[in-house]
């Protein structure tokens, strides 16, 4: 009897998206960024950059291959970073970033998508951080639908929220990582 239960479960989360290795592969990504991020005493300007350029394309690959999860209950939903804690950690990088925390970019959902705006790289970064931070939280909960409701946040949120500010973000990063290459060397080569 016991044997029959237990792969009866077994076989449940094993068909549920929520359970996907996809989604344990985003969990422990967002897990890193977020005590990445938090530990920011111990990170310096160079670390942080070089962190970025290495998890940005990681989470953007992750997040486009999230599965879409039916919830069984909608009202266990939550949200967990408070204004406090975002605004706390923003500020912390953006003393740090200080002379390459603003740029440009195009802002494709504004009626005015050719005209660059400024964007802020701690921003961006604290962005993401408290959508990470509410699904990790989310999904810690024992109960199925946290679950399930933390994948269908994540995921929705991928789309129209912190999927595009990885692109932006890898953009950024990565001409502070290359700008100073010269051009004529480059194209020595062929």
């Amino acid at each position: 009897m016991y044997f029959c239960r237990k792969y009866t479960i077994m076989k449940d989360i094993q068909e549920e998206p929520a359970y996907s290795t996809t989604v344990i592969e985003l969990l422990k990504i967002a897990n890193e960024y977020c005590i990445f991020l938090e530990n920011h005493e111990k990170t310096t300007k160079e670390d942080l950059i070089v962190f970025i350029q290495k998890i940005m394309p990681i989470m953007y690959l992750k997040g486009s291959l999230l599965p879409a999860v039916e919830v069984d209950d909608p009202s266990v939903a939550e949200r967990f970073v408070t204004e406090e804690q975002w605004e706390n950690l923003f500020n912390e990088y953006r003393n740090k970033l200080f002379d390459i925390d603003e740029f440009w970019i195009l802002n494709y959902d504004s009626p005015d998508k050719d005209t660059p705006v400024k964007a802020s790289l701690s921003e961006l970064l604290m962005d993401i951080y408290q959508d990470m931070k509410d699904f990790v939280l989310l999904y810690q909960k024992p109960a199925r639908a946290s679950k399930q409701n933390a994948v269908k946040d994540i995921k929705y949120l991928f789309e129209t929220h912190w999927g595009g500010k990885t692109l932006q973000i890898n953009q950024w990063v990565h001409f502070l990582n290359y700008k100073d290459l010269n051009t004529d060397t480059y194209t020595d080569l062929f």
